[in-house]
Formats: structure tokens, C-alpha cells, sequence
């Protein structure tokens, strides 16, 4: 299993939580930490400060209690902003900037931010020595292998990202226009591993441990990026790791176990965005940790209109209570 480093952290371990907006926040990065990742990157923050007043970005810029080393994305396209933006981070307790050009949705590509920035490589220069010019703390970068199918330069960024003192890199195996589409190709992780003398991560339909290591043995990658495969299932991190170490399986978490996670991961929830907002981001994470184990959608479609934390809390124990037959939960 290769070890995973970034600038002078050595991680405890080569599986990292992608991060992913609306997702990622500190309740999920701490479970996800506790479930066996080495690191957990942050939603995404915005590089125009003029906005973090807002209660979104209060959120996402919240990392108490996170085990080191903490990182942080940003996403933009302009680079005096995404260098402020660092240093303000840095200042706030981040000890890892990663900078966001992976991101395919419309509303940050319009923008000329996320993957669109793969598009214009003189921009993306700018920003890379504007953001490492701005902390002194390591900074990585998160892209896809290009814009389309006809134009991937990954490795032509992954080069001159290294040249300009970028810290480590993650490649995510589509395009900006293959969005989600389709499954991801490894050919080019491979392609800019070989090309640069840093860390590089790989990210893309990591489903299992055995796709972990095959991934990992295909790309010769440094380690990966693990998003929605954990969403309702951050054991997988456990899973992949005593796989890698071991070769050998583990069990599926037992169903009393995953109703303390569950529950757990609720009054978390509740607890960071207050009843009336964490009773609605619950309800996704709830309908991922169900999707499985409800195929029929009965008892979400319940869930879902409860709106008290109470409710959900009782609705839950009600549901394990119903379940527990000695089956394992399957994920």
C-alpha cells in the first residue's frame, strides 16, 4: 500500500475524502475520519470573500475539532481572488489549499471556475503561481483529465502545476464534459503519474476494494480521492484499507452498528446546522444510507416529511427496531 504525503504531511493513509458541495461538510469529514480516511478535503469555499457572510459559506469555512492536517478547496477563476482567498484560509486554520478545477457543474463552469479553467492554460498558470506565491502552506490541485474527450491536457497542467510548486495532484478519470457520464478511464491518471515527480491521486467510480487496487496498481497512483461511494456507506474506507492491507474482506457492518452510525451521524447534523436546517440535510444523507435497504422508498418518503429532530431521531430507532433479525445491512 504506497504512502501518501502531502507537502511535509504524511498521511496515515492513502484514501481521501473527495470533496463534494453539499456533502462534505465537518460532520461528514469527521465520520468519514473516524470510518478509517487518511484525509478529508472541505466543500468547496468560494474565492470571493465578499460572500462568506453567508450562512453557506459560514459552513463550509468550519473546522473545529478536525484531525490535522486540514485542507480546504477553493474554487474561482480570477487569481488575485483564489489568493486571497488562500491566505484568509491559511489564517482561519487550513493547512492545505487545494484549488478546485475538477468541478463540471454549469454554475461554477459559467463562471470561467471548476473544470472550465482546463480550457484556458495561461489562466490556469496565473492562478497556480498567484495561489502558491500567496501561503506558505502546501497547495494541490483537483482537475479532470480535460475539457472533452479531444482535448485532455492533464498532463500538460499536471506538469506545469509541479513546476510551479503545487504540493500534490488529483485527477478525476473524465472530462469536464463527460460530467458524470459514463465510466471513468484511468489511462490518463497513468499518463500524468509518469509525467511528474509529485503526489498524484486518483479519483473516479472507486465503488470497492477491489477496484481500490486496481486502480491504484493501474495508475501507479500515490493513493485516491473517494466521493460518492461513501455517501451512506463511510465504512468503504475501512473496507478498501483492511483489503489493500490484508487481501481479505471485511464483514458488512452489522445492522445495530450502522444504526449508530446512522443516528450518530443525525445528531451531528442536527447539532452543526441547528434543527431547522439539519433536519433538511439529513434527508439525503438518510436516503443514501437507505437506498439499499428500502429499494421500495417507503419508509423515506415518510422520513422525509418529518421536521423535527426529534421525529427523525425516533423514526430511525423505530426503523432499526423493525430490522433486527440478525441480517447485516447491505451497503
Amino acid at each position: 500500500m504506497p504512502t501518501a504525503k502531502i507537502g511535509p504531511y504524511t498521511l496515515p493513509n492513502p484514501l481521501i475524502v473527495a470533496p463534494m458541495a453539499g456533502v462534505t461538510d465537518r460532520p461528514f469529514r469527521l465520520l468519514c475520519r473516524k470510518m478509517g480516511a487518511g484525509l478529508a478535503v472541505s466543500e468547496m469555499v468560494i474565492a470571493d470573500s465578499k460572500l462568506w457572510h453567508t450562512r453557506k459559506s459560514r459552513t463550509r469555512m468550519d473546522h473545529a475539532g478536525e484531525p490535522e492536517p486540514r485542507s480546504v478547496q477553493i474554487a474561482g477563476g480570477d487569481p488575485e481572488m483564489l489568493a486571497n482567498a488562500a491566505r484568509l484560509n491559511a489564517e482561519s486554520g487550513a493547512q492545505i489549499i487545494d484549488i478546485n478545477m475538477g468541478c463540471p457543474a454549469k454554475k461554477v463552469c459559467n463562471k470561467a471556475a471548476g473544470s472550465a479553467l482546463m480550457k484556458d492554460e495561461r489562466l490556469v498558470r496565473d492562478i497556480l503561481e498567484a495561489v502558491v506565491g500567496a501561503v506558505d502552506i502546501p497547495v494541490t490541485l483537483k482537475m479532470r483529465t480535460g475539457w472533452d474527450q479531444s482535448y485532455r491536457n492533464a498532463p500538460a497542467i499536471a506538469r506545469m502545476a509541479e513546476d510551479i510548486g503545487i504540493q500534490a495532484l488529483a485527477v478525476h478519470g473524465r472530462t469536464r464534459a463527460d460530467k458524470y457520464n459514463g465510466d471513468a478511464e484511468y489511462d490518463t491518471i497513468a499518463e500524468v503519474k509518469a509525467s511528474v515527480g509529485i503526489p498524484v491521486f486518483a479519483n473516479g467510480d472507486i465503488t470497492s476494494p477491489e477496484k481500490a487496487r486496481e486502480v491504484l496498481a493501474y495508475t501507479g497512483a500515490d493513493g485516491l480521492l473517494i466521493g460518492r461511494a461513501a455517501q451512506g456507506s463511510p465504512w468503504i474506507f475501512r473496507e478498501i484499507l483492511h483489503f489493500l492491507e490484508t487481501g481479505q474482506h471485511l464483514l458488512a457492518p452489522p445492522l445495530n452498528e450502522v444504526e449508530t452510525i446512522l443516528s450518530e451521524h443525525l445528531v451531528a447534523l442536527h447539532s452543526f446546522y441547528g434543527e431547522l436546517m439539519g433536519v433538511r440535510i439529513a434527508r439525503k444523507h438518510v436516503g443514501w444510507y437507505l437506498q439499499s435497504h428500502d429499494p421500495d422508498k417507503q419508509f423515506r418518503s415518510r422520513f422525509n416529511a418529518f421536521d423535527t429532530a426529534l421525529e427523525q431521531k425516533d423514526s430511525i430507532q423505530q426503523y432499526f427496531s423493525g430490522l433486527r433479525n440478525g441480517e447485516e445491512f447491505a451497503a
